[in-house]
């Protein structure tokens, strides 16, 4: 079994909360980096782009983390697919709630003006009844502030980091340090 990769004993990998390498990665990246210190050893004065080259070439790990980039973009596909049938079914969802609640209301409409106060049924009973007046808005402007509820403030943090980025100095914020991130383009 392969022992979990420690990331603090490589200086070079920045201090980045990460999820816990697959084992094939895992097996691929402690190659490289035993690979890596082994080669910074024997030959001191080899240049970045030999190293990367034959460390491209000796370990898998470029070829890991390409097939970890194909699954992702199917996980993508995956991911459009169902937003597309979830919206479907939201759609169809709202056709049988529009139409439950037109059934609703020829119901009551119907029963009103037949004067049908109760429906008794083996499966179900259906009462007509006079429901409370309903608010009805007509000026918004016009309704006093005691009607009004305050909403909590919303910290803008864009707005903040733009402060923060143009050099302003912002009591009880600050900028982090710059993350690692990937560029993925799909040829």
């Amino acid at each position: 079994m392969m022992p979990e990769f420690d990331d603090a004993a490589h200086p070079a990998v920045p201090e980045v909360e990460t999820p816990k390498l697959p084992p094939r990665i895992a097996a691929a990246f402690h190659a490289h980096g035993y690979l890596r210190e082994r080669l910074e050893a024997e030959f001191p004065d080899l240049d970045d782009e030999t190293l990367a080259d034959t460390l491209e070439g000796e370990t898998e790990l470029t070829e890991a983390l390409a097939a970890l980039l194909r699954s992702r973009e199917e996980d993508l596909g995956l991911i459009a697919g169902l937003k597309a049938r979830l919206s479907d079914l939201r759609t169809r969802l709202e056709r049988f709630q529009d139409r439950a609640e037109r059934k609703r209301r020829l119901v009551t409409d119907v029963m009103s003006r037949a004067e049908i106060r109760r429906i008794t049924e083996p499966d179900f009973t259906v009462s007509l009844r006079t429901s409370p007046p309903a608010v009805v808005i007509e000026d918004e402007e016009r309704i006093p502030d005691a009607y009004w509820k305050a909403q909590p403030p919303k910290l803008d943090r864009a707005a903040l980091g733009d402060a923060l980025k143009a050099g302003r100095a912002v009591d009880g914020a600050s900028l982090g340090a710059p993350k690692p991130s990937i560029s993925i383009r799909i040829a």
